[in-house]
C-alpha cells in the first residue's frame, strides 16, 4: 500500500524564499504548494486541508497572527511560524493563537524540513493502560478521544496543548523538565529555545482558568519544569 503524500502549505510573501523552502520540502517527499498573502493562505487551507502550514508572520493582506487565529477556527493541522523579528513578544503572540512551533529568520532550509518532519512524527497512540479518563478536580482529560472538559464544558486545545496536557496527566506525580516535554511532545531531535514550553503552558493555563500563583491544575516546579497539581 502506497503511503499518501503529506501536504505542507508554504505561506511566505518573499517569493524566492518560498520557492526555495518548497523545493526542499518536495525533495523531502512532501507536496508543497505556495501562497504569498494572508487571505490566500486561508483559502488554500480550506481547499487543500494540509498536514502542516509553514506560516510567515509578516504577510500582506492579513498578518500571520491573524491568519493563525482564523485557521484555528477550522483546522487543527500543525502550524510552524516564521518570523524575521526575534523579539520575544512576536513569538509569544504567534504561539498563543495556536502555532505549534516557530523558526526565526534567517534559517537553514534543512532545519525547517527537519522541524516539519518532527511535527509529523508527533502523534502518539496511548497504551490501553494509560488511556482511561483522567480527572483532576473539575478537569477531565480523555486521551483516547483527545477531549478535555472543564466542569463538563469542552475546552478547545491545539494539538500541542493537548499533547502537553496528556503527557503531564499520564504521570501526575512526576515533575517534567522542559527538555523532557520537548523530547516527548516535539521530538528528541528538536533544536530551539526550550522556553517555547513555557508559552504553551501559559496558554494552557489561560484556557483552563488556572492561576500560576495558586494553581489548581498545572504547577510550576521551580528550577525543574511542570507537573500536575495532585493535592
Amino acid at each position: 500500500m502506497v503511503e499518501a503524500v503529506r501536504t505542507v502549505l508554504v505561506v511566505e510573501d518573499e517569493k524566492d524564499l518560498a520557492a526555495m523552502v518548497g523545493s526542499y520540502l518536495e525533495r523531502g517527499g512532501y507536496a508543497a504548494p505556495l501562497v504569498h498573502t494572508g487571505p490566500d493562505a486561508i483559502d488554500a487551507a480550506h481547499g487543500l486541508q494540509p498536514d502542516v502550514i509553514v506560516l510567515d508572520l509578516g504577510l500582506p493582506g492579513l498578518d500571520g497572527v491573524e491568519v493563525c487565529r482564523r485557521l484555528r477556527t477550522f483546522t487543527d493541522c500543525y502550524i510552524l511560524m516564521l518570523t524575521a523579528r526575534a523579539e520575544e513578544v512576536d513569538t509569544i503572540v504567534g504561539l498563543s493563537v495556536g502555532a505549534d512551533d516557530y523558526l526565526t529568520k534567517p534559517f537553514r532550509p534543512r532545519e525547517l524540513v527537519a522541524r516539519v518532519q518532527a511535527l509529523l512524527r508527533r502523534p502518539r497512540h496511548q497504551a490501553p493502560s494509560v488511556a482511561q479518563l483522567r480527572v483532576f478536580g473539575s478537569l477531565a482529560v480523555d486521551p483516547a478521544g483527545r477531549r478535555v472538559t472543564l466542569s463538563g464544558e469542552p475546552v478547545v486545545l491545539t494539538r500541542t496543548e493537548f499533547d502537553i496536557l496528556a503527557l503531564l496527566t499520564a504521570s501526575p506525580a512526576l515533575a517534567f523538565a522542559r527538555r523532557q516535554i520537548i523530547d516527548e511532545v516535539w521530538d528528541p531531535a528538536w533544536v530551539g529555545d526550550e522556553h517555547v514550553v513555557d508559552v504553551h503552558i501559559a496558554h494552557l493555563r489561560n484556557k483552563l482558568g488556572d492561576d500560576p500563583v495558586e494553581p489548581r491544575y498545572i504547577d510550576t516546579v521551580r528550577g525543574v519544569g511542570y507537573r500536575m497539581v495532585t493535592r
